[in-house]
């Protein structure tokens, strides 16, 4: 948490404590028996923290919000029995090879995919549950899925990256009017294509191809986990981002950036969500680095507003950048258009 302390006057500002991973409302907390021994081991490293903060009263109301949490999932918790499960099915608590990649179901407490750790709330988990080896399944926006071997044995699980963007030949069938549409649930395995690089700077000759710009495409991560904010942009908790564009209006930051030519006039429009961990500056100029080849300029804050849609609630940062460069070209979907009505 970047800001667990901050000031206001004289008065020191109690920390927030980070929400529990998202649980649908009404779902059993289901766990594995390693899930529910490692949430147990949790609350003791808890208590030890709680008993050094000893006469600090904002640390210890902060380990105590975090235990009351934490001691709930504990008590709702329920632990699957494996043994009952059906070897030749996918259901909660197996290893599944798909498509090469091997990962496991498990608890929303349990679940990290970057160590193959599949929510069982997640879309990917829900379309393989009750499938058999050799099954197919085709979901709207992703890859074709080949159940290759389920089992409820350990397998060794597939590390992934999370932090690459998806590329226009994983998003398939997505709608591209909606930036922030995907039905994904698994991270992308393929980086973007190569004329959409940001190339090192060269002495080079370069050709009429290579002067033309790229088509800049949203990033979209399902697995992503990213922050979760309050109206002044204090982290207050984390989430993944299939989770905050699901509906459940979790508020959120994205970064909204304005290129201006010498003239004042706007010539391009880019947005990125703020990852988690960053200030809305640093995941800026990270990015048009990164995807605009902009470095050395110094991004201006325009400023700040909430932005509400029907499937999701953004705490909006406009950044207003000059830059006479050829910069890769925005996408002129209404969809994509209108996410900058406001700004």
């Amino acid at each position: 948490m970047s800001r667990a302390f901050t000031k206001e006057g004289d008065q020191e500002e109690i920390p927030r404590v980070p929400l529990r991973a998202y649980l649908p409302e009404g779902v059993p907390n289901y766990v594995t028996k390693e899930g529910l021994a490692a949430l147990n081991e949790e609350l003791k490293k808890l208590e030890a923290e709680h008993a050094k903060a000893g006469d600090n009263y904002i640390m210890s109301n902060f380990i105590e919000a975090k235990m009351k949490l934490l001691i709930s999932r504990i008590n709702s918790a329920v632990e699957v029995d494996l043994s009952k499960a059906s070897k030749e099915t996918v259901s909660f608590g197996a290893w599944v090879r798909y498509n090469g990649r091997v990962v496991r179901i498990v608890g929303v407490d349990e679940a990290d995919i970057s160590k193959g750790l599949l929510s069982f709330v997640s879309p990917l988990a829900k379309a393989m549950t009750g499938k058999k080896a050799g099954d197919v399944i085709e979901m709207k926006g992703a890859e074709r899925i080949i159940v290759e071997v389920v089992s409820y044995e350990p397998m060794e699980l597939t590390q992934m990256a999370v932090d690459r963007p998806l590329s226009s030949s994983l998003r398939g069938r997505n709608d591209r009017s909606n930036p922030h549409s995907s039905t994904m649930d698994f991270p992308p395995s393929v980086e973007m294509p190569l004329d959409c690089r940001v190339a090192p700077q060269s002495s080079a000759p370069r050709n009429d191809e290579q002067d033309k710009p790229c088509r800049f495409e949203p990033e979209m991560n399902p697995m992503q986990f990213l922050p979760i904010v309050n109206e002044r942009g204090n982290i207050v908790g984390r989430a993944l981002y299939m989770e905050l564009h699901g509906g459940n209006k979790m508020l959120h930051p994205v970064a909204h950036l304005h290129v201006v030519n010498g003239k004042g006039e706007t010539t391009r429009r880019y947005w990125w969500h703020v990852e988690f961990g960053d200030t809305p500056e640093k995941t800026l100029k990270r990015k048009m680095e990164e995807t605009l080849g902009l470095s050395g300029v110094k991004p201006k804050l325009k400023r700040q507003y909430i932005r509400e849609a029907k499937t999701e609630k953004e705490l909006v940062y406009v950044f207003t950048v000059v830059s006479e460069k050829n910069l890769p070209e925005t996408p002129l979907e209404k969809g994509y258009v209108e996410l900058f009505a406001k700004d």
